[in-house]
């Protein structure tokens, strides 16, 4: 009779062993639920984030752009502000003195014209 108590004992412990296997495995699961409904809490916080920095760092590019496309439209003002200087300068000097200036370019044309066919020999 020791042995079917034993048996007795050993087949409550294997009922109770299951019961545990079942009640572990739901609470398996209902913790895995939990911690991915934790990860997708967070997931959408750092996208949040993520997008915040993005807007943030789209507006300062902008900025950027609006202040180089500013300047870039002063210096080719003052460029041509310049070059239009400098082309009344040497329209007046040419009408001052034409036979001097018709002089100048035919030496500068010699002269490149020798430093361009010295460069195919």
């Amino acid at each position: 009779m020791a042995t079917s108590t034993a048996r007795e004992s050993i087949k409550d412990d294997l009922k109770n062993l299951k019961e545990d296997a079942v009640t572990l495995k739901e609470d398996v699961k209902i913790g895995a639920r939990e911690e991915a409904a934790n990860l997708k809490a967070k997931a959408a916080e750092a996208k949040a984030i993520a997008r915040e920095k993005a807007e943030k760092l789209k507006a300062k590019a902008s900025e950027y752009y609006g202040t180089a496309r500013e300047r870039g439209a002063e210096y080719y003002d003052e460029a041509q502000d310049r070059f239009d200087d400098a082309q009344r300068y040497v329209v007046e000097r040419v009408q001052e003195r034409p036979i001097q200036s018709t002089a100048i370019a035919l030496g500068v044309g010699v002269v490149i014209g020798l430093l361009l066919a010295g460069r195919r020999s």
